[in-house]
């Protein structure tokens, strides 16, 4: 079985985010970066799935050079080999495009992709890695086992879950649940040095989107302790208006 894996390079969760240019750019001075963590726990599932001989992992990272050391961590987790497509990340629908042209080339059984990605939150790729490559998707995927050329998928739903059997080929979009991420070893790490990553150029397609401008949460105001029930309901009726 051949799984391509989708991973993202996105700011570490305890990063300080700010803006410049009139908040019109995002301010990467300073920031860690980390592979996706909803992409780990898609990673690791593969890994799983590949054990033992039973198939090969490839993953997939669109962006500049600076995504490289992510990559390695991918590579050093379990993965086989990498590439990277030379561009920056503009938007959902542009790096899908990327994706779905290498994976139509490269006939692959299974892709799998985190559920979103923590920076932008869009949980776009998945569904349009289907669309593009004329495949199944399931996104927000709980469970997913793999019996020959069978998936079986939990999917969450709205107030419950949806059991789903897919033939291969399928994409899929994980979440929690579907596998616990890996901590790559030292033997890992010293592998995924010599491990191929291969760089290839993008396609041209066209934008269908822009970000105008970015802007931070509002402060929190100020807190009221309060130490009866009553004092409680009067401040929630009378100041917050809530009640």
């Amino acid at each position: 079985m051949r799984i391509l894996v989708c991973i993202s390079n996105v700011p570490d969760t305890t990063s300080k985010i700010t803006f410049t240019n009139d908040n019109t750019v995002f301010n990467s001075n300073g920031i860690q970066y980390i592979i996706n963590p909803y992409d780990e726990i898609a990673l690791a599932k593969a890994v799983e799935l590949a054990e033992g001989g039973k198939g090969t992992v490839t993953v997939i990272n669109v962006g500049d050079s600076s995504t490289e050391p992510t990559i390695r961590k991918a590579l050093a987790i379990g993965a086989d080999d990498a590439v990277r497509v030379n561009a920056a990340p503009r938007d959902a629908w542009f790096v899908a495009n990327q994706i779905a042209k290498y994976a139509k080339e490269q006939n692959f059984d299974l892709i799998l992709t985190g559920r979103e990605s923590i920076d932008y939150n869009g949980a776009q790729v998945a569904a349009l890695l289907g669309e593009l490559l004329n495949l199944p998707s399931v996104s927000i995927a709980k469970k997913l086992d793999v019996q020959g050329t069978e998936a079986t998928i939990d999917r969450e739903i709205e107030g419950g879950k949806e059991v789903l059997s897919v033939s291969l080929p399928v994409v899929v979009g994980t979440a929690e649940g579907v596998a616990e991420p890996k901590i790559p070893n030292m033997r890992g790490i010293m592998g995924a040095r010599s491990k191929p990553l291969q760089v290839i150029e993008p396609i041209e397609v066209a934008s269908l989107s822009n970000i105008s401008k970015y802007e931070s949460p509002a402060p929190r105001g100020a807190v009221k302790l309060v130490d009866e029930v009553d004092q409680l309901v009067q401040l929630l009726h009378n100041e917050a208006k809530v009640i």
